[in-house]
């Protein structure tokens, strides 16, 4: 694992200005080439900047797809605790006799923060009133039919299908970032040899090494 307090980008950088300059020059590849950088291993040092770059391109999609999943997954969430909530009250009032009936619903105490929290008293909520007639009879009293309930109950699994599909792209964009992390490593390995060894091939050639970004340490 790479140590560097570089940024990402200003290593990518580098990497590109050293390689590039150096397949491009044939009087810095003349020095190059007798300490083991010819043509091939210049390419070699390449290939692994351009497979960080498109990696590290990559990994900003993966999050920008993580964040527009988790703001549909927000969304879906709240238009479906707006109508569980809504259900709630009118509940607490229709059974405020009904002991029962009310730890049946859990509708009792504090609302859940967390997501998984919350999901699993909202599915209580409906997977127990729809079933009880008693239950659907009470709230009828107070406009709360079956089809409502049914329409509360499908925002919520609409909610969690989203929540779902974050989780999935919050995967993905961890695998990016690690995929990145291990490319930019392979590269900054190959560019902290290169510079070393360049240093040493161009001594003399202090404008060469400037060509190629590294600058004399005095």
């Amino acid at each position: 694992m790479s140590f560097s307090n570089q940024s990402i980008d200003s290593r990518l950088l580098a990497a590109q200005v050293a390689t590039t300059n150096s397949l491009n020059d044939a009087e810095i590849q003349g020095y190059l080439t007798p300490f083991g950088y010819d043509t091939a291993r210049l390419e070699e040092g390449k290939a692994f900047y351009e497979t960080a770059l498109e990696l590290h391109q990559k990994q900003k999609v993966e999050y920008g797809e993580q964040f527009a999943a988790t703001d549909a997954r927000d969304a879906a969430q709240n238009n479906a605790d707006a109508e569980y909530m809504r259900f709630v009250k009118i509940a607490r009032v229709a059974l405020k006799n009904d002991r029962a009936a009310a730890q049946k619903l859990g509708i009792d105490g504090r609302r859940k923060q967390t997501f998984s929290g919350w999901l699993s008293q909202v599915k209580q909520f409906y997977a127990n009133a729809l079933p009880d007639a008693d239950i659907l009879s009470k709230l009828a009293g107070y406009g709360v039919t079956p089809e409502k309930l049914q329409a509360g109950q499908q925002l919520t699994d609409e909610a969690e299908a989203a929540n779902a599909a974050r989780e999935k792209e919050k995967g993905e964009a961890q695998q990016a970032t690690k995929d990145r992390d291990e490319a930019v490593d392979n590269m900054d390995e190959w560019m902290s040899d290169f510079k070393k060894i360049a240093r040493i091939a161009l001594a003399d050639k202090p404008q060469l090494l400037e060509k190629l970004g590294i600058l004399e340490r005095s």
